[in-house]
């Protein structure tokens, strides 16, 4: 297992040895045997960018999921090997935890679980499949939830 963290913001100081680990037990949980993974933890002004230049669509959003493995058979939650890349919006994860009266921190973690479900073949398009999606994104961060205090992925400074 391969799990890289890149915070390129500066709005929220990140603990990434925390991120890492929910990471790995989210992949444990999921029985994923094999994975690469990027997460990019970035601002609006990048993920605008990200978004325009790859998506071809304008402003920023939550979570942009690239997927750089092999094309594939697979249905939704049978792919056990991953190998992608998540760019996820600090940003946009306060603005939702307001409406949603959540942590920022939970946010973070319900979008890379958004992200590692596309990776693994789950789909959102469709209003059935959507549901589907949404119902083990839940669960799973529920899950993560009870293991893990989300509120610990704010690093603290050093003194």
């Amino acid at each position: 297992m391969n799990i890289v963290v890149a915070n390129r913001q500066r709005r929220k100081r990140i603990n990434s040895r925390l991120l890492k680990e929910i990471v790995g037990a989210l992949f444990a949980e999921l029985e994923i045997t094999e994975a690469e993974l990027g997460i990019n933890i970035v601002a609006a002004r990048e993920m605008a960018l990200v978004n325009e230049t790859f998506l071809n669509h304008t402003g920023s959003t939550d979570v942009i999921t690239f997927d750089h493995a092999e094309k594939r058979k697979g249905r939704a939650g049978k792919l056990k090997e991953l190998h992608g890349e998540l760019f996820i919006c600090v940003d946009d994860a306060i603005a939702q935890a307001r409406e949603f009266k959540t942590s920022w921190q939970s946010e973070i973690i319900r979008y890379v679980v958004h992200g590692v479900l596309h990776l693994l073949g789950y789909d959102d398009l469709k209003p059935q499949l959507r549901r589907r999606m949404k119902q083990e994104e839940n669960r799973l961060v529920r899950l993560l939830a009870s293991r893990f205090a989300l509120a610990q992925l704010t690093r603290t400074a050093k003194i």
